[in-house]
């Protein structure tokens, strides 16, 4: 496969997955759990343009312009990038017949980023280690990435089905 066909399967498969998580993340919302803020995440990366990669606290860090717009679209990027992975990894014929243990190990896996490099370069510490609730915390990003890597399967086989 090249690159250009990896990626124009994973793209929508990626934003699927993402759409899904985020549902996730409304239904936890509605039910008074606090989510990530999409904000923060474009408020690290318009500081990580200027050189800066950790923070103390980000949420205490200077506004950058437009942040929620630059995490919303950082989010749905490496969405489809961990989507691009997955198909790289479980090939061609994955793609024909998407399972499920591919994309749930996946999705697994990608809680890895948050725990062990957004949160602590957003202050939270390594697995959420300077948060109140740390097994909380990293507990609701390992079910958030499951979630996910069901979004990857539901949207490999959707893409498959068409």
């Amino acid at each position: 496969m090249t690159f250009l066909s990896i990626f124009s399967a994973a793209l929508p498969i990626g934003i699927g997955a993402t759409v899904v998580m985020d549902l996730w993340a409304l239904l936890l919302r509605r039910l008074g759990i606090a989510t990530l803020n999409m904000a923060m995440v474009g408020r690290w990366a318009g500081h990580l343009l200027s050189g800066r990669v950790r923070h103390q606290a980000i949420a205490k860090a200077e506004p950058v312009r437009h942040e929620l717009a630059l995490g919303w679209v950082i989010h749905y990027a490496i969405g489809v990038l961990f989507a691009v992975l997955l198909v790289v990894v479980a090939g061609e014929g994955w793609l024909l017949v998407p399972t499920l243990v591919p994309a749930l190990a996946l999705g697994v896996l990608t809680v890895v980023a948050p725990l062990c490099f957004m949160q602590p370069a957003m202050g939270a510490g390594f697995f959420a280690s300077k948060t109140p609730m740390p097994a909380r915390n990293c507990l609701k990003s390992l079910a958030t990435h499951f979630v996910f890597g069901v979004g990857l399967f539901v949207s490999a086989r959707l893409l498959a089905s068409v």
